[in-house]
């Protein structure tokens, strides 16, 4: 496979996708017409945010010492010396720049709430492991993943469509949030030991492999009580998305019951999880 494609991880791309599917979804369900340039937009800025927070970690984990020849996740283009860190690095920030260029349709239309979303979200994207500070070196990239990738891109693409939120729109961030922040809790899981070992202090890190494994399982029944309570205050139509409820109990089950390279699998679960919950939420929106 394209060194450079594996850099951009496509496996978690669901975390970019998802919420933009979501609150533009809930923006149609509150019988808004499709302002399509605003949609794509948004989705490309999410993709490439996201695509620039990989390469951004690609190579500042392998920099810190986080990645090693005995990594038990995916293989690393950094580590495994196909590119190098500063090309990577450079491959970031051109990611960062077509963020801001997507940006710049949604400040034409949304004024300058989008202008502080999009600079907020590209510093914090080099700041998840970059700066003087790294958020996932610090126990904060569930924080993170939650405000990014849940909250702000949620509202975010909600806003866009209406130029108006409604904090329903952020209790389906939360949901959209928390299936993200399932994603990083069982790779952080996983590499605990790891982690450890290069002083990266996850929430996992710090507190243990029961408390990550009791995380995921309360960010998963959060994600259906959100659920309900959007749907009750919106539209029951957006209950569709309860039908994926049957696979998350399967995941937490599994997540459970597994150790090392075993958490590959649970994270691909993990990840089709997020897919269908996002495309049930548009089943349910255009009901």
């Amino acid at each position: 496979m394209n060194p450079w494609l594996l850099a951009a991880r496509p496996k978690t791309l669901a975390a970019a996708v998802v919420p933009v599917l979501v609150g533009t979804s809930m923006a149609m369900n509150a019988r808004a017409p499709l302002h399509w340039s605003s949609f794509l937009c948004a989705l490309g800025g999410a993709l490439f945010i996201q695509i620039g927070t990989n390469l951004v970690n690609d190579a500042l984990d392998f920099k810190r010492g986080a990645d090693t020849h005995e990594r038990l996740g995916p293989l690393r283009v950094t580590q495994a010396g196909l590119l190098s860190p500063n090309a990577v690095l450079a491959g970031a920030y051109l990611c960062f720049g077509l963020a801001a260029l997507c940006g710049i349709p949604l400040i034409v239309r949304g004024g300058w709430p989008i202008v502080a979303i999009g600079v907020v979200s590209i510093l914090a994207a080099y700041a998840y492991t970059g700066g003087p500070y790294p958020l996932a070196y610090h126990g904060l990239g569930e924080v993170f993943v939650m405000i990014f990738f849940g909250l702000i891109a949620v509202g975010g693409s909600y806003y866009v469509q209406r130029l108006t939120i409604d904090w329903m729109v952020l209790v389906a961030g939360f949901a959209a949030g928390a299936l993200a922040v399932i994603l990083l809790a069982i790779n952080n899981l996983r590499d605990i030991e790891s982690d450890r070992a290069s002083g990266k202090h996850t929430l996992a890190a710090r507190f243990g492999a029961s408390f990550a494994r009791r995380e995921i399982e309360w960010l998963a029944m959060l994600v259906y009580l959100a659920t309900i309570v959007f749907a009750y205050g919106q539209d029951w139509h957006l209950l569709v998305p309860l039908v994926t409820l049957p696979l998350a109990v399967i995941l937490v089950q599994r997540v459970k019951h597994s150790e090392g390279r075993e958490l590959n699998r649970c994270l691909a679960m993990a990840g089709a999880l997020e897919w269908l919950f996002g495309f049930t939420f548009v089943i349910g929106a255009l009901i």
